[in-house]
């Protein structure tokens, strides 16, 4: 892995590029779900109308990157609700964009599955967060196990969907993870990310959702530990810069890249990076903007993070490695950074040694 002085250049020059990878599309907010750790708050009476098609596709077609492998992130909500992502999908192909989607897995039927390869589906990612029990209580549904369970394995069964199983991790299943690794493995899964829960959107009213500075701990050694095995590749998520485990539970360092190769379109046109980021961060409309003048010319809030050197993150010795951590993790400018991973981790050590 690179050094930590080498990879901070790194950061540097792609800053510095801003190629554009990765963009989402927040599809629609409507949602078949209720979800407890919601950060967008998504609902089945959405307040906003899907986006039609066309005008995302117009947004897209300002964008002249000489990169060709761009990869369109379909998100929602649920994206499956929508009958014509299938459409969508083949024109992006035609204009030769990859284009991939994160679901709920309810939807995902063996005809949707087929024939959203068929419209070219390169990628997909589903979410399982624990066993029956735990999952169904964070998903407050009581067939989504089973639902979910069957969507994995359609997706697995696929040799050429690049296809990856997320599990935001609580207070509830945490100690289902070694069990939950060997169920992910009998189903022909071979990449599985783990997340914490942010305190944003729905997740600030429930604390079984959050976890102490010893379970974020637990949760790096878990994963430490099972990288080892080659069955299924287990990481951390992107979510935020872990000091101590930095080598030891991702392929890569710590590398927020929202504002620098990610990218969105949300519901109403904004223009954004990751969906989850506060709205304060917003930096066009495509109904008013040029989507692509805009990711060359704005995101200076994204791409020089020196804003946030406040509170906690002013002293800190590891900022120049972090940044602030996530950006979602980050809402108005004048805030703290609302969950510091390298900080829980320390504490975490900082009790057991004077417990010792």
């Amino acid at each position: 892995m690179i050094p930590k002085f080498l990879f901070r250049y790194f950061k540097k020059y792609e800053t510095d590029l801003h190629e554009l990878n990765y963009l989402f599309w927040e599809c629609t907010t409507r949602c078949n779900l209720n979800c407890l750790h919601c950060g967008s708050d998504c609902s089945k009476d959405s307040v906003h109308k899907d986006m039609p098609i066309e005008d995302f596709l117009k947004a897209v077609d300002t964008i002249n990157n000489p990169v060709k492998n761009i990869n369109v992130v379909i998100t929602g909500g649920e994206p499956l609700l929508r009958k014509d992502l299938e459409r969508v999908g083949k024109a992006l192909r035609e204009k030769g964009f990859r284009w991939s989607m994160v679901s709920n897995g309810h939807l995902y039927t063996q005809e949707r599955h087929i024939s959203l390869l068929n419209a070219g589906l390169g990628a997909l990612t589903i979410s399982i967060d624990g066993l029956e029990k735990s999952h169904n209580w964070l998903r407050n549904n009581p067939d989504s196990f089973r639902l979910v369970s069957r969507a994995i394995e359609m997706a697995a069964s696929s040799k050429r969907l690049n296809f990856d199983v997320v599990t935001c991790v609580n207070q509830r299943n945490i100690k289902e993870l070694k069990e939950l690794k060997e169920l992910l493995i009998s189903k022909g899964v071979k990449a599985w990310r783990l997340f914490t829960i942010i305190p944003i959107g729905r997740a600030i009213k429930n604390e079984e959702l959050l976890l102490s500075d010893h379970d974020l701990v637990n949760i790096m050694s878990f994963i430490a530990e099972n990288r080892k095995d080659k069955r299924i590749d287990v990481k951390f998520s992107c979510e935020g810069y872990v000091g101590r485990y930095e080598t030891k539970v991702r392929d890569n360092r710590f590398f927020c890249r929202a504002g620098i190769n990610i990218g969105s379109v949300l519901i109403d046109g904004s223009i954004s990076a990751c969906p989850n980021i506060d709205r304060d961060f917003v930096q066009g409309n495509i109904y008013a903007d040029d989507l692509f003048e805009v990711w060359q010319n704005k995101f200076e809030s994204f791409r020089n993070r020196s804003w946030n050197k406040i509170g906690q993150c002013k002293t800190c010795k590891e900022y120049k490695n972090c940044q602030g951590s996530g950006f979602h993790n980050w809402h108005g400018y004048k805030q703290n950074v609302l969950v510091c991973h390298h900080e829980k981790i320390e504490n975490a050590y900082s009790t057991l040694n004077n417990f010792n």
